[in-house]
């Protein structure tokens, strides 16, 4: 049994969605991260599907809309839309999900973001990340579970103990951050002494993946799932190809039975039950036993450990919001750990993280949690209005907002409490507006902008922030895009942008690599060079 010793910048543990991303998005900023993943492989179980507008955005920034959007489901379901209630597949039809809250595939998003929604398998979404990971630099053990770890004062944190699951054979690594994507249940969460809050558990359901011909039943309809509602099953069906492949969520009570007494004839006459064929052809490829809950973290970090993902929230599927929920806490980790590794900016931009994210994801959680109570109104002949508590998909998406050391936020800004902003308007804290420009004669989204690094976008009468911009850049170090209306082929053929961005033509706006607006200025500054370094030097934590 040997030790072999090595070190990597961010050793991540777990490799499912949020852990795969971490890998992506910290290799997309150049810092190949080391990811350690107990099981053996990557699952084949479909699980999530939904990859909403905002995960796709981020999709888009490292160059994989295309392929994520040319997957096997993906072209599949790319016509799928719409949330039923019926008494089975064959049978009536009891409702259908027209709330206003609720933002359809087919809704027109394109005055808010360059992409839109994809119904992608998740066991096809997660090897198109890895793969770019790959590519980028970072690398992946499967068959690895972590056995212990220590965190330390010095150059290298984090000293973790790792262990392959078939030879036995153990291995130290020294990393200088720990990120724990390591499931809802987190042995590095527990060990680190940090608990959940929440409303907790809110449900259990069994997954049922099967074959079977329901052509005739399906006919012309496409949707996204279909509730069904009879004496036999109250579950929920979703097609994965519109042909044979589907998967059957069914409720059950773990006090009364546990998984196992779901053997493949009882599963069978589930998925007869919901589709309202008694005598149909049933294949079970698996079945899958899962939490529905309500929690997050009390925090998001303790040190040089964070926690991502599953880890720091789980919450139930209505309103696909958990694994791209996860993708966007890994999204707003990388580029600070990358920053502070590389010397950009200071430790203390890590303490964001935990600023930013928790009370987004917190807040996530209370809404999912809010969708899946209203999901039964489907079945009621009159249904009772949906709860006003429950803000509107697009807010969910687009409409956080952060408030922390890495924003700068002008007083009497306007912005409501709370975390969500139905019209942020280019607020610092906020997503960057979606407007389109032109670029070397091109149509470009202002979003395409914000890919990698920090960009200070300058109004074409905004000379000064500019010089200001590049001369701070050059005296703290640090890589800024700066770019200016009427400079490099960049132009506004719509002048749209002053007024989604709420600058004027010498206004200017610092955007993190994350797409998310820094600082913004609406005008000029007497003294433009000072205080832009002092903004630069705010945001970076130096």
């Amino acid at each position: 049994m040997s030790r072999k010793q090595q070190h990597t910048p961010v050793l991540v543990v777990g490799a499912g969605l949020a852990g795969l991303s971490t890998a992506l998005f910290l290799a997309w900023h150049e810092v190949p991260a080391l990811v350690v993943e107990r099981h053996r492989g990557m699952s084949p179980h479909p699980r999530a599907r939904g990859i909403n507008p905002r995960a796709m955005e981020l999709m888009r920034s490292v160059g994989l809309e295309e392929e994520v959007r040319a997957t096997e489901s993906a072209r599949a379901l790319a016509g799928n839309s719409g949330v039923y209630a019926a008494q089975s597949l064959a049978g009536h039809q009891l409702g259908a999900l027209h709330e206003q809250y609720f933002m359809d595939v087919r809704t027109d998003l394109s005055g808010l973001t360059p992409t839109g929604w994809c119904l992608c398998h998740q066991d096809e979404f997660e090897p198109v990340i890895r793969r770019r990971a790959e590519e980028l630099g970072s690398r992946f053990r499967y068959g690895t579970e972590l056995v212990s770890f220590r965190q330390e004062e010095g150059e290298h944190g984090i000293t973790a103990e790792l262990r392959d699951r078939d030879t036995g054979e153990t291995s130290v690594v020294t990393a200088d951050y720990l990120v724990a994507a390591d499931g809802p249940g987190s042995p590095i969460r527990t060990r680190l002494g940090i608990g959940v809050e929440g409303p907790g558990t809110t449900g259990h359901f069994l997954n049922i993946h099967f074959e079977a011909d329901l052509t005739e039943q399906l006919g012309e309809r496409r949707f996204i799932m279909c509730y069904t509602f009879n004496d036999a099953v109250r579950g929920a069906l979703m097609p994965l190809d519109n042909e044979r492949r589907w998967l059957l969520h069914v409720g059950f009570d773990p006090g009364a039975e546990d998984p196992e007494s779901f053997t493949e004839e009882r599963c069978r006459d589930l998925v007869r039950a919901a589709a309202g064929v008694p005598d149909l052809d049933v294949k079970v490829i698996g079945a899958m036993p899962w939490e529905a809950a309500g929690r997050w973290a009390a925090s998001f970090g303790s040190g040089r450990v964070f926690v991502i993902g599953d880890a720091a929230h789980v919450m139930p599927p209505s309103g696909a919001f958990g694994s791209n929920t996860g993708v966007q806490d890994a999204h707003n980790l990388a580029w600070k750990l990358a920053a502070v590794l590389s010397g950009q900016a200071g430790p203390g931009l890590l303490d964001s993280y935990d600023a930013e994210r928790r009370p987004v994801g917190a807040a996530t959680v209370e809404q999912a949690v809010l969708r899946s109570k209203d999901r039964p109104r489907l079945a009621d002949k009159e249904p009772a209005p949906s709860n006003p508590a429950i803000h509107a998909d697009t807010e969910i998406w687009f409409g956080g907002q952060y408030r922390s050391g890495a924003v700068v936020a002008p007083g009497g800004d306007g912005a409501p409490e709370g975390v969500w902003n139905p019209l942020p308007g280019g607020r610092p804290g906020t997503r960057a507006p979606h407007v389109v420009l032109e670029r070397a004669g091109r149509p470009v989204s202002a979003i395409d902008l914000f890919t990698k690094n920090l960009v200070l976008l300058a109004g074409a009468d905004a000379q000064a922030w500019a010089g200001a911009g590049r001369a701070s850049a050059r005296l703290l170090g640090v890589t800024l895009d700066v770019l200016r209306f009427g400079e490099d082929g960049l132009t506004d053929p719509d002048g749209s942008w002053n007024a989604a961005y709420g600058v004027g033509p010498r206004g200017a706006v610092l955007v993190r690599p994350d797409g998310v607006v820094a600082w913004r200025s609406a005008g000029p500054h007497p003294q433009a060079a000072e205080a832009f370094a002092g903004v630069l030097a705010h945001v970076l934590a130096r």
